[in-house]
C-alpha cells in the first residue's frame, strides 16, 4: 500500500480537476457558444460569397442565420442520431453526408432573410460551416482536443446517471500498443508525454516493467491479459493442423474461434466491463470494435459515430486529421529516403492509409466510446490505442513520428482524466503496453531473399508464404465489420464490404516455387510448406502433416533444410523436436537441449537473455508449435533484429526490446513489487486491482469453458 503523501497528492489532483470542470461550467459554455457563433457567422459570410445558390440578407441576415442554424441543429440532433442508429451504417453515412445539409435547409426555411436554391447548395454551405468551425476551433485551442472533451463532458452533465453501486470504483485499462518500457521511460524523463509524466512525478502512479513471454505479439498478450491464458497462440498467424487451415488473430471469424477455445469464462472484464477496439473480449458483457465479437452489437458504435458526425465540426475534424496523417506519412517516408535513414522499410500509400485510419478517425472514435461508457458508469473498460505501434512498425522505435504518435495518445489520457471528473463513479487508470518492439533491417532486404525463398531453395519444394504485414488491416476493417451487424440491405451490403476487405487484406497466401520464384495471389493448395513471418519469429509447417515432424523425419525428407537454416547468417537459432532429446535449439556453433538445459558448444540462446531457454521450451512443447521455429539473429551492441515481415520495427520473437513492456498503476492499489513475467501473471495482478476496487465480489466459482492456461 502507498504512503499517505502520494495518496493525498493524487486526491488533491483529482479534486482540482473536478473543481476546475465544475467552475468552468457557465463561462466555459458561454465562451464556447460565442466562439461557435462567431465561427458560424464567418462561415455564413464565406458561403454567401462563394456559393451561388445561397444568400443571407445583410446586415443581420448572416448572424441571424448562424443563430437559427445552431438552434435547428440542437433540435434536430436527437432525431438524426436516432434515425441513423435505426438505419444502420447507411444512416450514419447519410448523416455524415446530408444531415448538416438538412439542418441548413431547415434554417433557411425558418429565416425569411436566407435563401437556399437547392439541396446541393445547402450541402456546400454545410461543409463550409464545418470546415471553418474546425479551423477556428483548432486555432482557439492551440490545436488541442478541448472541443471534443467539452462536448463529451457536456453530454455527461445533460444526462447524469444514478448508480446503485456508486461506491465501487471503476477501472479504465488503456493499452498503448507496442510501446517498449525504455521508450516510455525516456519519454517520461523528457516530459514529452505530459499526462503520464505528471502522474508519475506527482506520485499518483508508479511505472513498472513487465516481461511478455514468447511470442511477444498482441494476440498472445491480449489473450493472457484479458483471459489469463497464454498458451494456444504461437504467433499472430499459424497453421491449424487438425483442420488444415490458417488462423489469423485479426480476422473476426478466427478471433471468435480462438477465444471460444481458450476462454475460461472469468476474463478480466466479466464483471460488467466493456472491451473496446481489442482482439478479444475478456468475457465482457459488452464489446465494441472487438475482433472476436463474442458480445455486443453495433448500435453503440453506430450511436457514437452518429453523435460525432452530427456536429458541424465532427466529420470535418475526423477527415482533416486522417488526411493530415496520410500526408505526414508520405512526407516522412520520402524524407527518410532522401536522408538515407537506416534501418528503414518500404512505406506505401496503403500503409499511409492504414495509419490515417488508426491515428485519425479511429482514435477519436475509441475515445468517444470510452467516454460514453465512463459517463454511463461502466465498471471496467479496456481499450487499445495502436497509434505508436502502427507508426513504429514502419518508421522505427525512436523516430520523431513514432514519438509524436505516443504524445498524441498521452493527450487522450488527459481527455479521459477530465471526463472521469464528471463520471458517476470514481475511476482509476491503469496504463500498459502488451509488448515492446525490436528494430532492424528487414531480413529480405538484408540478405536478398525472404525466409520462404530460403526454405523453398533448401527443401527444393514449393512454399505457401504468409509474411506480409497484416496487423494494421484488422484495425481498418474492424469498424466496417462492427457496422455490418444490422439487418436488411444496409447490413448485407456492409457484410459484403467486410468480406471483400478480408479477402483483400487478409493473408491470402502467396507461393514460392522450388526455383525460388514468387507467385503473387492465393496459393494453389499443393505447396509442401507453409511459412509464416511474425516479426523476427518464423514458423515453418509441413502442410498436411497431422502431427509435428521430428528432426529425423525432416532430415529424411528434406536433407538440406534444417542444416541450411542453422548456418544461415541471418538466423540466430532454430528449434526442432529431437527424437531422443526432445525440443532442441540449434545454432551454427552449438545446441541447447531445452528439457535438461545441456549445452553442446556455443549456446545459441545466450544472446537472447536469461529468460530465453524457459520461453522457448514452453512454446516448443505446445501441440500447435510448427515443425521448425526460426528466430532471427540479434546484433550485439545494437540489439537489432531482422524481421521476416516487411517491418523495421517488429515484435513476435526474441531479441531487442520486444519483451520489455510497461504498466503504470495507481500507487494506492496492490501490485507485485517483483517484475511480472508473462501476460497470464499480469492478468492476475490486474484482477487483484479490480477486487481491491470492490469488483468481482459476486462472480460464481468455476469456469464456463474446458480451456485452461495449461491446455
Amino acid at each position: 500500500m502507498t504512503s499517505p503523501a502520494p495518496s493525498a497528492r493524487r486526491s488533491e489532483l483529482a479534486g482540482r480537476l473536478a473543481h476546475g470542470v465544475r467552475h468552468r461550467r457557465w463561462y466555459s459554455s458561454l465562451a464556447s457558444a460565442v466562439l461557435w457563433l462567431v465561427a458560424t457567422w464567418l462561415a455564413v459570410l464565406l458561403a454567401d460569397a462563394i456559393v451561388p445558390g445561397f444568400h443571407a440578407d445583410r446586415p443581420l441576415g448572416p448572424l441571424g442565420f448562424a443563430v437559427v442554424l445552431g438552434i435547428a441543429g440542437l433540435a434536430l440532433q436527437p432525431l438524426l442520431v436516432a434515425g441513423a442508429v435505426r438505419l444502420g451504417w447507411i444512416g450514419v453515412l447519410l448523416l455524415a453526408l446530408v444531415g448538416q445539409a438538412l439542418i441548413v435547409l431547415v434554417a433557411a426555411w425558418l429565416l425569411p432573410g436566407a435563401h437556399v436554391d437547392s439541396f446541393w447548395d445547402a450541402f456546400f454551405v454545410a461543409w463550409i460551416v464545418g470546415i471553418v468551425g474546425t479551423v477556428v476551433g483548432w486555432l482557439s485551442t492551440s490545436g488541442t482536443d478541448e472541443a471534443l472533451v467539452e462536448r463529451l463532458v457536456a453530454s455527461g452533465r445533460r444526462r447524469p446517471v444514478k448508480l446503485d453501486d456508486a461506491d465501487v470504483d471503476g477501472v479504465v485499462f488503456v493499452q498503448l500498443d507496442g510501446v517498449p518500457f525504455p521508450v516510455l521511460q525516456m519519454a517520461v524523463t523528457a516530459g514529452t508525454v505530459p499526462t503520464l509524466t505528471r502522474w508519475i512525478r506527482s506520485g499518483s502512479h508508479r511505472l513498472h516493467e513487465w516481461t511478455p513471454k514468447l511470442p511477444a505479439t498482441t494476440p498472445a498478450s491480449q489473450m493472457g491479459i484479458l483471459h489469463g491464458v497464454i498458451d494456444g497462440i504461437p504467433a499472430f498467424r499459424w497453421y491449424d493442423r487438425a483442420n488444415d487451415r490458417v488462423l489469423v488473430a485479426n480476422r473476426p471469424a478466427d478471433a471468435a474461434v480462438i477465444e471460444a477455445a481458450l476462454t475460461t469464462g472469468r476474463g478480466l472484464l466479466v464483471d460488467g466491463g466493456v472491451s473496446i477496439s481489442n482482439l478479444f473480449t475478456g468475457d465482457a458483457p459488452q464489446a465494441a470494435l472487438t475482433m472476436s465479437r463474442r458480445a455486443g452489437r453495433g448500435e453503440i458504435t453506430r450511436s457514437a459515430v452518429a453523435q460525432f458526425v452530427v456536429s458541424p465540426t465532427g466529420l470535418t475534424r475526423g477527415l482533416s486529421r486522417s488526411i493530415s496523417e496520410l500526408l505526414r506519412d508520405r512526407f516522412q517516408a520520402r524524407r527518410g529516403v532522401r536522408r538515407d535513414l537506416r534501418p528503414r522499410c518500404h512505406r506505401s500509400w496503403t500503409t499511409a492509409a492504414l495509419r490515417a485510419v488508426t491515428n485519425g478517425a479511429l482514435r477519436d472514435l475509441n475515445t468517444a466510446l470510452v467516454a460514453q461508457h465512463m459517463l454511463r458508469g461502466t465498471r471496467s473498460i479496456y481499450v487499445d490505442y495502436v497509434d505508436y505501434d502502427e507508426v513504429a512498425h514502419h518508421a522505427g522505435l525512436l523516430r520523431p513520428e513514432s514519438l509524436e504518435a505516443l504524445e498524441s495518445v498521452d493527450r487522450v489520457l488527459h481527455q479521459l482524466e477530465l471526463i472521469a471528473s464528471v463520471a458517476p463513479r470514481r475511476y482509476r487508470f491503469v496504463i500498459l503496453s502488451d509488448h515492446g518492439q525490436a528494430q532492424g533491417t528487414v531480413f529480405a532486404d538484408r540478405y536478398g531473399e525472404e525466409l520462404a525463398v530460403v526454405v523453398s531453395r533448401l527443401a527444393a519444394a514449393d512454399v505457401a508464404v504468409s509474411s506480409d504485414p497484416v496487423e494494421g488491416w484488422g484495425r481498418t476493417r474492424i469498424l466496417v465489420d462492427e457496422l455490418a451487424t444490422g439487418s436488411g440491405v444496409s447490413g448485407r451490403t456492409m457484410r459484403n464490404a467486410s468480406e471483400a476487405m478480408q479477402r483483400r487484406g487478409h493473408d491470402e497466401a502467396d507461393a514460392v516455387d522450388a526455383g525460388g520464384s514468387r507467385r503473387t495471389g492465393k496459393a494453389e493448395g499443393d505447396e509442401e510448406f507453409h511459412v509464416f513471418g511474425s516479426g523476427n519469429l518464423g514458423l515453418i509447417y509441413v502442410r498436411g502433416a497431422r502431427q509435428r515432424l521430428s528432426r529425423g523425419q525432416l532430415d529424411e525428407r528434406y536433407p538440406a533444410l534444417v542444416a541450411g537454416l542453422v548456418t544461415h547468417p541471418g538466423i540466430g537459432f532454430v528449434v526442432v523436436l529431437d527424437e531422443v532429446a526432445g525440443p532442441v535449439a540449434l545454432g551454427a556453433a552449438g545446441r541447447h537441449r531445452l528439457n535438461d538445459g545441456r549445452v553442446d558448444g556455443v549456446d545459441p540462446l545466450a544472446p537472447f537473455g536469461p529468460n530465453a531457454p524457459a520461453f522457448v521450451r514452453r512454446v516448443a512443447l505446445r501441440p500447435e508449435a510448427p515443425d521448425i521455429y526460426v528466430n532471427s539473429l540479434v546484433e550485439p551492441g545494437t540489439e537489432e533484429v531482422a524481421a521476416f515481415e516487411g517491418l523495421v520495427g517488429c515484435h513476435g520473437g526474441l531479441g531487442g526490446w520486444q519483451d520489455r513492456a510497461f504498466v503504470a498503476v495507481p500507487v494506492d492499489v496492490p501490485f507485485p513489487t517483483e517484475r511480472v513475467v508473462g501476460a497470464d501473471a499480469l492478468h492476475v495482478a490486474l484482477t487483484d486491482i479490480l477486487k481491491f476496487c470492490g469488483q468481482r465480489a459476486n462472480l460464481p466459482r468455476g469456469t464456463q469453458s474446458t480451456a485452461t492456461s495449461g491446455t
